[in-house]
């Protein structure tokens, strides 16, 4: 009998897959725990449409991502800290202060998405990457200045 997977099934396929499984194994597990469906006309139709749509999303975002890239690798964000000898900043800037000043500057960015291997503790200039999407990521450079 061939089904559709709803759900990752370990040894047997994943989520939106259509796999050919014996009657019983069909009847008795699959199906009663909603974990695949009878794979008719109708149900590939719609797992069909379903993955047109998504791929439509995925696409739409990835392109999202890229054209808010294409303007991030141009500008730069100054953030004034008060600092003491040495340039040593008293605190750190973090990535929620660098998301705070794209913010402030019209810029969207989550500060999960800024990586920094650490947080900026001295006055200077860092190039700072932000992963916008699994496909794409952005250079910013991050100019860290005296208040």
């Amino acid at each position: 009998m061939e089904v559709i997977l709803y759900e990752d099934v370990p040894d047997l396929g994943f989520a939106g897959d259509i796999v050919n499984v014996s009657d019983g194994y069909a009847r008795n597990y699959l199906l009663p725990r909603k974990i695949a469906a009878i794979a008719d006309k109708s149900k590939i139709a719609e797992l069909e449409h379903k993955k047109r749509v998504a791929e439509a999303k995925k696409a739409k975002l990835k392109a999202a991502a890229e054209d808010l890239a294409a303007k991030l690798n141009n500008i730069s964000v100054t953030i004034s800290a008060e600092a003491g000898e040495g340039d040593k900043l008293f605190g750190s800037v973090t990535s929620a202060n660098i998301s705070a000043a794209l913010r402030e500057m019209g810029y969207a960015v989550d500060k999960r998405h800024i990586k920094l291997q650490e947080p900026i503790k001295k006055i200077g200039v860092y190039d700072i990457m932000i992963h916008l999407h699994p496909e794409v990521n952005a250079s910013l450079k991050v100019w860290v200045v005296r208040k």
